[in-house]
C-alpha cells in the first residue's frame, strides 16, 4: 500500500513541468494531427485506425507489467526516450499509412508507461487538494499549445516539429524528476490476486465513458470546421474547455470529500448531455462554447474522482492505476477511435451520447453490486 511521503521541494515543480509538456504533446497529437492526416489524404476511417493504435498499446501494457515487467525508474526513463524517438519516426513515415500506423504503436507503448509512473509519484506524495493544483499545469500545457498552433500552424508537417519539441521537453523534465523522487518503486510485481471481475461493472463503465469520448478527441476539430467554424475559433473552443477544467482542478478539493461514486454518476450523465448538445447544435458557436464548459465536469472532476475511487477499491495501488489508464484511455480510447472513424458524420455525437448514457446505467449496476459484496463480506 502506497504511503504518503514528504517530497523533495523540487518534486512539485518538476511534476508540474512534466505535466505541462506531456499534455502539450497530447494537445498537438489530439487537436491538430487528425486534421493534418486528412490534409494528407487520409480517410476518416484511416484516422480512426491510427488513433486506435496508441490507446490499444496502453491497454495491453498493464498485463505485461502485472506478470513480466516492473515499472522502475529506468523503464520510465526509457519510455521518455522512446516517446521522443517515436515522434522523430513520424517525420519519416507520415506519408505512408502502414508505416505511420506501426510508428503509432511504438509511440503509444512509450507514452503508456510514463504517465502511470508520474501519477504514482503524485498520488503518493500530494494531498487531494494539492494534486489538483499541480495537475492543472498539464491543462495549461494543453491550452497553451492549442492557442499557439491555432494561430501559427500553416502547413501539415509543421505540427510534427511541435510534437518532437514537446516530446523532448517531456523527456528533459521527466528524467530530472527521478533524481528527486523519494517514492518507493519496488521492482517486484504487484499481488497476483488483483481482480478486475470483482468490480466488473465499474470497469465496463469507465471503458464506455472513454468510448464516448472517441468522437470528441479525434473528430471534434474536423466536425466543427466542417460546419463552417474556423480552425482558430475551434482552438479557442478547446482552450475554453481546458480553462474550465483548470478551474475545477483548482477548486475541486472539497467536492472529493463527498461520495465519489455519486460524483462519477453525476459526471457521466452530464457528459451524455454534453454530446447530445453537440449533435443538436453543431454550427452554433455560442452553444458549443457552453457545451465545452462541461469539460470541467466530464473530464476534470470525473478523472480525479475516478482515480481516487480506484485507489479506495484496491490495495494494489500502482497496478490499479495502470489498469485504470489502460482500460479507460487505452481500450476505451482505442475502440472509441475506431468507432468514431466508422460513424463519423451527422449522427456522431448522438451515438456518443447514447454510449455515455449506457456508461451511467452500468455505473448504477456497479453501485448495487458493490453494496451486495460489502454486505456479504460484513457477515463473514
Amino acid at each position: 500500500m502506497i504511503q504518503k511521503t514528504k517530497p523533495h521541494p523540487l518534486v512539485s515543480p518538476l511534476l508540474g513541468a512534466y505535466y505541462f509538456f506531456y499534455f502539450a504533446l497530447v494537445g498537438v497529437y489530439i487537436i491538430f494531427m487528425p486534421k493534418v492526416l486528412l490534409d494528407l489524404d487520409y480517410s476518416p476511417m484511416q484516422v480512426g485506425i491510427i488513433y486506435a493504435a496508441a490507446p490499444f498499446m496502453r491497454f495491453l501494457l498493464p498485463f505485461a507489467f502485472k506478470y513480466y515487467i516492473a515499472l522502475t525508474p529506468n523503464v520510465y526513463k526509457f519510455s521518455l526516450l522512446f516517446t521522443l524517438i517515436g515522434t522523430l519516426i513520424f517525420l519519416q513515415t507520415i506519408d505512408h499509412f502502414y508505416l505511420y500506423l506501426t510508428a503509432n504503436l511504438f509511440f503509444g507503448a512509450a507514452m503508456g508507461i510514463s504517465l502511470p509512473y508520474v501519477e504514482t509519484i503524485a498520488l503518493a506524495t500530494l494531498s487531494k487538494r494539492h494534486y489538483g493544483k499541480v495537475r492543472l499545469w498539464g491543462s495549461l500545457g494543453f491550452i497553451g499549445i492549442a492557442l499557439l498552433l491555432g494561430k501559427l500552424l500553416t502547413s501539415p508537417h509543421e505540427a510534427l516539429y511541435y510534437l518532437c519539441a514537446t516530446a523532448f521537453l517531456s523527456l528533459l523534465f521527466g528524467a530530472f524528476l527521478t533524481k528527486y523522487d523519494a517514492t518507493s518503486h519496488d521492482a517486484s510485481q504487484d499481488d497476483a490476486s488483483f481482480s478486475l471481475s470483482r468490480y466488473w461493472a465499474f470497469w465496463v463503465s469507465i471503458f464506455l465513458m472513454q468510448v464516448g469520448f472517441g468522437g470528441f478527441y479525434n473528430f471534434f476539430t474536423i466536425y466543427e470546421t466542417s460546419h463552417g467554424i474556423s480552425l482558430e475559433v475551434v482552438s479557442w473552443m478547446w482552450s475554453f474547455g481546458v480553462l474550465c477544467e483548470i478551474f475545477m482542478l483548482y477548486f475541486q478539493g472539497p467536492l472529493l470529500q463527498r461520495n465519489l461514486l455519486n460524483i462519477l454518476q453525476f459526471a457521466t450523465i452530464v457528459t451524455a448531455l454534453r454530446w447530445l448538445i453537440l449533435y443538436v447544435y453543431p454550427d452554433s458557436v455560442a452553444i458549443t462554447f457552453a457545451s465545452q464548459s462541461l469539460h470541467a465536469i466530464s473530464f476534470a472532476l470525473y478523472h480525479t474522482a475516478a482515480i481516487t475511487y480506484v485507489f479506495s477499491l484496491y490495495t494494489q495501488k500502482k497496478l490499479a492505476q495502470q489498469f485504470f489508464l489502460g482500460i479507460a484511455f487505452g481500450l476505451g480510447g482505442s475502440v472509441g477511435a475506431v468507432l468514431s472513424g466508422q460513424i463519423y458524420g451527422e449522427y456522431l455525437f448522438l451515438v456518443e451520447s447514447f454510449i455515455t448514457f449506457m456508461a451511467f446505467l452500468v455505473l448504477l449496476i456497479h453501485q448495487r453490486r458493490k453494496t451486495i459484496i460489502l454486505n456479504k463480506e460484513g457477515h463473514l
